[in-house]
């Protein structure tokens, strides 16, 4: 046999192996509820060349190569065991089977011990204030998580009525997205009835001007928490208004809230949330973004001080040609000019990691991209940085640490800022544009400021519904030299 047969042979091999995970990721996710990773890099939904894709990735991030036969072997003892809900990282399975020398399901049985018989929680109710490029995103993940049959359940949009045939100008708007591609499945509507249904999960939209004259009970939504997408009210008193609804427990602020509002980035401060915390903020896409990566290094390292200044593709507050603006510069055309601006991001970290008060400084350029956006760290540091070093602890911590789910880690010389827009993480270290001399580093973090932020928005709706899923194996600790 030539070395092209031999090739072509050994991808069909490969192909015909991630073929067969499909199913087994599918029903994990649809019976158990329980979502499957390798190495932080979700599963479900990915092609037989998705699957591929991200077994190559791990082993390009220098983490030792993951045979495919050993994923599926791992893949169907899950589904033999049935787990509840969880959130499993297969490819730590595989090590840790390996290095104990033990029967797959004996050391399974162990490993799953927490989530085994785990009864699926009660779901709770979601409702979406508000339905712009952050409320359909949301409404993606969020009907992605129903498959599941616990956890968070959507059940109703607010918006104000934009004109007659509304209802399916908002069901294209979430079937269809210029950055983001098309919704996976079908979606429709029920014009009786003014619901959205997308695969199979039927969404009430409801019109209203003002959220305190919502009755959600009249639609069967009870102890529903509400996530204001609209940054209309951005303190207490403001979102309060939700609270005087009938059918309302909570209220989450997809923006950074003012005041003596609890901003909240997942990961970082999330363990703070209280049962009493009836109205809380999920901080800014800038601030989820840098805030785990600031963290890792002061840990590691110790920060004196630094300056953020980000690179931030355009919003929907500026305009699309020159006209009046209220804003300083926003006015000018956001699709023709970098436009300076203001951020307070780097002020609003110190609300989520208060040991970083007084410490950073922020900046902001708008540029004409449509989304992913670029955090650029200028710090100095207590403990002076070797640039590998720094590199690999960064990296080591986007694999194994409990950051794992916001820091990411690339390093190739041909990314850009396309290459992230989907990122399931808060922010993506890139490794080859790290800059560390002594004590001197400039970090460059890349960031989907719409759906990486948004999956860090679904984090702390889980955190505050207390469906967060019990995450397997337990996520280690990461320090500098080991």
């Amino acid at each position: 046999m030539n070395d092209v047969a031999a090739r072509h042979d050994e991808w069909t091999t490969k192909e015909e192996l991630a073929e067969r995970m499909i199913p087994l990721i599918g029903a994990l996710r649809r019976e158990h509820d329980v979502v499957t990773s390798l190495h932080g890099h979700r599963l479900l939904g990915l092609s037989a060349t998705g699957l591929l894709e991200v077994h190559d990735r791990v082993a390009q991030l220098g983490h030792a190569e993951l045979p495919l036969d050993r994923t599926l072997e791992t893949l169907e003892g899950l589904h033999r065991l049935a787990p509840g809900a969880s959130s499993i990282d297969v490819a730590r399975l595989v090590e840790e089977h390996a290095a104990s020398a033990r029967p797959l399901d004996e050391y399974l049985a162990e490993a799953l011990a927490p989530a085994l018989g785990a009864e699926a929680a009660e779901p709770t109710d979601v409702v979406l204030y508000g339905f712009g490029r952050i409320g359909r995103l949301l409404a993606r993940i969020l009907i992605a998580h129903t498959s599941g049959g616990s956890g968070l359940r959507l059940r109703a949009i607010v918006v104000r009525r934009g004109a007659e045939n509304d209802l399916v100008k908002r069901a294209s708007l979430l079937q269809r997205d210029s950055v983001h591609g098309r919704f996976e499945g079908s979606v429709s509507v029920d014009e009786e009835a003014e619901q959205i249904i997308a695969n199979g999960t039927r969404i009430q939209v409801i019109y209203s001007d003002d959220p305190a004259t919502v009755d959600y009970t009249a639609y069967g939504i009870r102890d529903a928490i509400v996530v204001d997408n609209t940054g209309r009210w951005r303190d207490e008193e403001g979102l309060s208004r939700h609270l005087r609804s009938t059918g309302v427990a909570r209220v989450l602020l997809t923006a950074p809230g003012k005041g003596a509002l609890k901003n909240i980035v997942h990961g970082i401060n999330h363990e703070t949330i209280e049962d009493a915390d009836r109205i809380l903020s999920a901080a800014s896409c800038t601030t989820n973004a840098i805030t785990p990566v600031l963290k890792a290094v002061d840990e590691a390292y110790g920060i004196v001080r630094g300056h953020v200044e980000t690179v931030h593709s355009f919003t929907n507050d500026q305009n699309l040609i020159d006209n009046f603006h209220k804003g300083d510069r926003r006015g000018r055309s956001a699709v023709l000019n970098m436009v300076i601006t203001e951020t307070g991001a780097a002020k609003a970290v110190a609300r989520a990691l208060p040991e970083l008060a007084g410490k950073l400084t922020g900046s902001a350029i708008r540029v004409p991209t449509p989304d992913v956006s670029l955090a650029v760290l200028h710090l100095t540091l207590e403990n002076p940085a070797d640039r590998d070093e720094l590199n690999d602890y960064l990296r080591r911590a986007s694999l194994h640490s409990k950051l794992r789910q916001q820091i990411d880690y690339v390093e190739s010389p041909e990314v850009v800022s396309t290459d992230f827009v989907g990122s399931h993480r808060a922010g993506i270290v890139d490794g080859l544009a790290t800059i560390a001399t002594g004590h001197d580093a400039v970090l460059y973090v890349w960031y989907d400021n719409e759906y990486g932020y948004s999956c860090q928005v679904v984090r702390v709706i889980e955190v505050m519904a207390g469906s967060h899923p019990v995450v397997i194996p337990e996520r280690r600790e990461v320090t500098l030299h080991g």
